[in-house]
Parts: structure tokens; sequence; C-alpha cells
């Protein structure tokens, strides 16, 4: 089979061939193979679709309410609760 390539996909093909080390055909080859066969690859148990899937199992929330009478209130007031954490750190030499 042949293909003929147009002028700008030729070009960028050239330029990462060389990039790359390897012919123009190599990198054709591979990007096509990328293109056809990702959806197949997809729903293979071994390869999950997003990171949420791939976390599922490892990642989750909790309730704070649980560990302290009104919740922990992690959410509030993070920027200066960070900003005092930075502090501390750098008076330890740490940052």
């Amino acid at each position: 089979m042949n293909i003929t390539l147009t002028p700008d996909i030729e070009r960028f093909a050239n330029d990462l061939a060389k990039k790359q080390g390897t012919d123009v055909e190599s990198i054709v080859l591979k990007t096509l193979r990328e293109c056809f066969f990702r959806t197949q690859r997809s729903r293979t148990a071994e390869q999950p679709e997003s990171l949420a899937d791939l976390l599922t199992g490892y990642i989750g929330g909790i309730d704070s309410g649980e560990l302290a009478n009104g919740g922990l209130q992690l959410s509030e007031n993070s920027g200066g609760k960070f900003t005092e954490l930075l502090g501390r750190k750098q008076q330890q030499g740490k940052v």
C-alpha cells in the first residue's frame, strides 16, 4: 500500500524522524498503530481509561466529622494554613 502525504504532514514527519533518529515510515506506522488501536487497548483491564480508573480502590474521601466534633474544617482557610506552614518551614531552614 502506498499513501501520499500532504506536504505539511510530510514536513512534520521528516522533522520528527530526524529528531528521533529514525525513518519517516517508522514514524507514520507508529502513529497509525496508536490511532487505530488506542480504542481497543483502552477497553482492556490492563489499560485504564483514565487516572481515576487507575486509582480506583486507592483514593477516596472521608467524613472528618467522624474524627472530630463538627469536622476538621480542612478546607477552611487553606491558603492561610499553607502560608503558616511555609513560614514555619522557612524558620527551620527547610525552605
